[in-house]
C-alpha cells in the first residue's frame, strides 16, 4: 500500500532544490527521506510540477541503488556479493540473514522491521565478506556473526525512548 503523499511538501521540496533540471537528484533524496522510499504518486507530482518526463524521473530513480520504489524496513540490512565476500562466504552470509529473518534477498519482513538486500560491491573488498546493517559497515562477517548483528538489531528496538541505543560497530 502506497504511503499518502503530501502534494504541498512535495512542491516546498521541489522548490529548495529544482532549477531548470538541476537538483532532481536531491529532490528524490529529501522525498525519499521523508516518505522511506519514492512513492509513485510524489515521482508523478514531480514530473507534472517540474515538467520532466516519468522516463526521466523513473531512470534516476531507478538508476541510483541509493532510491528504492518500495517501502523499506525500519532497518536495512545489505550483504556483499562482490567476486571477494562472495569467494569468502557471503552468499553463506546472506542466506544466513534470510532463514532467521524469513524473507528473500529483496523482501521486507511482514512486521516492516527488516529489508534484507544483496550488492554486487560495497568497495571494501580485503574486508569481506562485509554486511551494512542501517549504514553501518561490518567486515568479515559470517552466518554467527550475522546473527548476532540482528539480535542486536532487535534489541534496539526494545530500549525504552529515553535510553540510547548501543552503537553496532563490531561482533
Amino acid at each position: 500500500m502506497e504511503a499518502h503523499v503530501d502534494e504541498q511538501e512535495i512542491r516546498l521540496i521541489i522548490n529548495r532544490h529544482y532549477s531548470n533540471c538541476d537538483g532532481l537528484i536531491a529532490v528524490l533524496e529529501e522525498i525519499q527521506t521523508s516518505y522511506g522510499y519514492l512513492p509513485e504518486s510524489a515521482l508523478r507530482m514531480v514530473a507534472d510540477i517540474t515538467g520532466r518526463s516519468m522516463v526521466d524521473i523513473y531512470g534516476v530513480a531507478t538508476f541510483y541503488r541509493s532510491f528504492s520504489l518500495q517501502p523499506r524496513g525500519r532497518h536495512h540490512i545489505c550483504v556483499c556479493m562482490g567476486t571477494a565476500c562472495h569467494v569468502r562466504g557471503g552468499p553463506m552470509v546472506a542466506e544466513a540473514l534470510e532463514r532467521q529473518l524469513g524473507i528473500k534477498a529483496g523482501e521486507t519482513t511482514v512486521d516492516g522491521e527488516f529489508t534484507l538486500e544483496t550488492v554486487n560491491c560495497l568497495g571494501a573488498c580485503a574486508l569481506g565478506p562485509i554486511v551494512v546493517a542501517d549504514g553501518v559497515y561490518h567486515s568479515k562477517v559470517d552466518a554467527a556473526a550475522a546473527k548476532k548483528l540482528v539480535e542486536n538489531l532487535e534489541a534496539e528496538q526494545e530500549q525504552p525512548e529515553s535510553e540510547p541505543a548501543a552503537a553496532v560497530s563490531s561482533l
